[in-house]
């Protein structure tokens, strides 16, 4: 990869007529190409009785389309040694290609193909649904999915769309019916609101070329990104979830935090970053796993998407120690809110934070998932530019500060999913 970083001076960016956003930056010094890109489809659009709805759509987008059946579709990436994957979220359906350069057009025939016409064949869907269920049924087998699962719904509510699991439920899953997938993919799957962000071995120009043959008679109509109100809790929610004859516990803890656009995201970033991230996984995994040996892992995440956010931990435990751990936890919390870290640690995190950020971009698939998000979160070309001043901006103050905000000690979920009643 060449050594300069991402930039307005390297990056090149088009809008279609029809909405759709092509970024690309053009790395010439092997023959490969990666394409990072998402429609305005996700699992917000779908109704809480047909929960898993999207994800079903777009597991059988690879399930047979106009030109290619199933067979005939894995054998065109198989054949070259490619890879094509989809995958549902909340507020998008991802895909994302990884091939040869010479083989790229191909590709992008095949996925404008599988996005704009599946088929649904009705055999097919059976399959999926059998696949999807025994899928849900090992999520409840899984501490901690169970527990994050759980933490959702505790958080958000299970009637808003962010507290319900993109991939549904056994009851939801087992009543779609092909009508459903029909119409959400009629309705939803537009390019109105789409981004195609690639990195590699291709030529701006003949990739736009590329993509308006395969995309541009292709329109819909705006997808609506907006969410529900939500009604954070305002005491601690605290739910055991048991799962007799496990040999472990998982624990959730978390609370409200704020969407990407927040202006406390970066200081909640480093924050986190020394809670839970850096090194040993934080003073979580120093104290609670390291010294106190309560934990088989301990760590903390900012999970932000457009709308909100939340401030996670998770840990693995033995089921005898579920309260220490938890008591440990909510300490670190406190102490994080009511003590001032040190300059050290502040700047610790920070080097780390902004020292990673050239690795992740030594790679084309690194670029093309960087490119993408700069435009989905609507950051600027020149985000990586600015990035290193607003991470080394961060004070010990506002690392405080957000750590008072929203490490509220009378306001979180709690989960505990294990082999006990707690």
């Amino acid at each position: 990869m060449t050594n300069a970083l991402p930039s307005p001076e390297n990056i090149q960016r088009v809008v279609f007529n029809n909405g759709m956003t092509v970024l690309a930056r053009e790395n010439h010094s092997a023959p490969v190409v990666v394409l990072e890109g998402s429609l305005a489809a996700g699992s917000i659009q779908e109704p809480a009785s047909k929960a898993g709805l999207c994800s079903y759509v777009t597991a059988m987008l690879t399930r047979g389309s106009v030109h290619y059946t199933f067979d005939q579709f894995n054998d065109a990436i198989e054949s070259i040694g490619a890879s094509l994957s989809f995958s549902a979220g909340a507020h998008n359906t991802s895909f994302g290609i990884t091939c040869l350069a010479e083989d790229f057009p191909q590709l992008v025939q095949v996925l404008a193909d599988v996005l704009r016409n599946p088929t649904f064949p009705e055999e097919q869907i059976e399959r999926v649904r059998r696949q999807k269920l025994v899928r849900l049924q090992e999520r409840e087998q899984d501490t901690g999915s169970m527990a994050h699962l759980r933490f959702g719904e505790a958080l958000y509510g299970q009637d808003h769309p962010y507290g319900r699991a993109v991939s549904g439920y056994t009851e939801t899953v087992s009543t779609i019916n092909r009508t459903d997938l029909e119409l959400f993919h009629q309705k939803y799957f537009t390019p109105n609101g789409a981004i195609v962000a690639v990195s590699g071995d291709v030529q701006f120009d003949a990739l736009v070329e590329l993509l308006t043959r395969s995309f541009g008679d292709w329109h819909g109509l705006v997808v609506d990104q907006g969410v529900p109100p939500i009604h954070f809790p305002q005491a601690i929610q605290r739910i055991v979830h048991p799962m007799p004859g496990k040999f472990q516990s998982d624990i959730v803890i978390g609370c409200p935090a704020v969407a990407r656009s927040h202006p406390d995201y970066d200081a909640l970033r480093v924050a986190n970053t020394i809670l839970g991230r850096f090194g040993m996984m934080g003073r979580l995994g120093e104290t609670v796993r390291e010294e106190q040996g309560l934990a088989y892992y301990c760590s903390s995440a900012l999970q932000t998407d457009l709308v909100a956010g939340a401030w996670v931990t998770s840990a693995g435990v033995n089921p005898a120690n579920v309260e220490q751990a938890i008591d440990s936890i909510l300490a670190e919390f406190q102490r994080l809110a009511h003590e001032p870290v040190t300059a050290q640690e502040l700047s610790d995190s920070q080097a780390y934070m902004t020292g990673i950020v050239p690795l992740s971009l030594e790679t084309n698939a690194g670029v093309a998932q960087t490119l993408y998000n700069m435009e989905w979160f609507n950051l600027g070309l020149d985000y990586l530019q600015r990035y290193s001043g607003l991470i080394n901006a961060i004070t010990v103050e506002d690392v405080q500060r957000v750590a008072q905000t929203y490490l509220r000690g009378d306001a979180y979920a709690l989960v505990v999913a294990g082999p006990h009643e707690v």
